[in-house]
């Protein structure tokens, strides 16, 4: 070959080698990059999501998430990047839609600083076009249910439990105005909390979690215990359990219009309700020893001072460590289908 065919031929070799490293250097790092940036996941949610309660939890900022939330389970099972922003005592507005103010964080199961915690975004701004799923968890703040089964709690001591004290409150005169409000204004937001979840991520699979059983049943329940429901009349606990029904049904109903998928955590916790046997029920009493692994404590505060005990957290009426396995299981689900 001569000198001159040579050199032309080992000029285009260059070229076509330039040419194939130009094109490597445009398609190898997107795909490595892919390939290391595991899916995204933000959760939303009140302290049903954050597993309050259950150690160990982040002491840092009032919201107390537990480490072993349903959100942290799924993550590290599905392998997915999270963003947790949920948070204890949220609400649909004043928490998820718009900020969370310092009187709505509670602070359990940590003690706030002085002058109290500082407000904190609204959750939904954590949301993005690259978010791939999102969960969220809330509306029994904006229904009232703490204020709820305080009432019950004070109605029941009243009559020594007999009756059904809270559920003639609430279906009739002032009590039944007052929920039906409620629910007409949480229904309100929860369509809007939906829209703009669309909005901000329309990508994501988006799974809505309900609320798991508390008291299906007062099979097993004794008046007066604090591991259980306190001093809430036996009579009114078939009607408690209707409202958390219902206002399953409101999360669900919403879910479906937003295109997401429900997620029942209820019907999975049935059996395990607060007056199952203590290795069985997944949800805390009014008045609770605490589940996870760590030696965190909460000593009791508030509505929980007066009541007698040996050093119970004041756990009022939450998911326990298993409870949160089983939202954890659910939501697990509700992403791999």
């Amino acid at each position: 070959m001569s000198g001159s065919r040579m050199t032309a031929t080992l000029r285009a070799s260059l070229a076509a080698a330039t040419a194939l490293t130009a094109a490597l250097s445009v398609f190898t790092p997107a795909s490595a990059t892919a390939a290391a940036e595991p899916p995204s996941y933000v959760a939303l949610g009140d302290s049903y999501s954050a597993n309050v309660f259950v150690r160990p939890w982040n002491p840092g900022d009032g919201c107390g998430r537990s480490y072993r939330n349903y959100p942290h389970q799924v993550a590290e099972e599905l392998g997915l990047r999270l963003d947790d922003v949920t948070c204890g005592a949220a609400e649909v507005q004043d928490g998820v839609l718009g900020p969370q103010p310092s009187s709505k964080i509670l602070g359990p199961p940590s003690v706030p600083p002085a002058g109290g915690w500082p407000e904190r975004p609204a959750q939904i701004e954590s949301l993005n076009r690259g978010t791939d799923y999102v969960s969220v968890g809330i509306g029994g703040n904006s229904l009232g249910f703490g204020e709820i089964v305080t009432q019950c709690l004070e109605r029941g001591l009243a009559t020594l439990g007999f009756g059904t004290p809270c559920t003639n409150h609430y279906t009739t005169g002032e009590g039944r105005d007052w929920l039906a409000g409620k629910f007409a204004q949480l229904d309100d937001e929860f369509g809007q909390m939906m829209t703009e979840i669309r909005h901000r991520a329309p990508n994501a699979k988006v799974a809505v979690v309900g609320y798991p059983a508390i008291v299906p049943t007062n099979s097993g329940c004794t008046w007066g215990t604090w591991r259980q429901l306190g001093t809430t009349a036996k009579g009114d606990m078939p009607w408690l359990d209707g409202l958390e029904r219902q206002l399953n049904s409101l999360i669900a109903e919403h879910a479906e219009a937003g295109g997401a998928t429900y997620v029942d955590t209820y019907g999975p916790s049935v059996d395990h309700g607060l007056c199952s046997g203590a290795e069985q029920k997944w949800m805390y009493g009014v008045k609770d020893d605490l589940t996870g692994e760590g030696d965190q404590t909460d000593p009791p505060a508030g509505l929980c001072e007066a009541i007698p005990g040996n050093g119970e957290a004041c756990t009022f009426v939450h998911p326990n460590a298993h409870g949160a396995d089983n939202q954890a299981r659910q939501v697990r689900a509700a992403f791999r289908s």
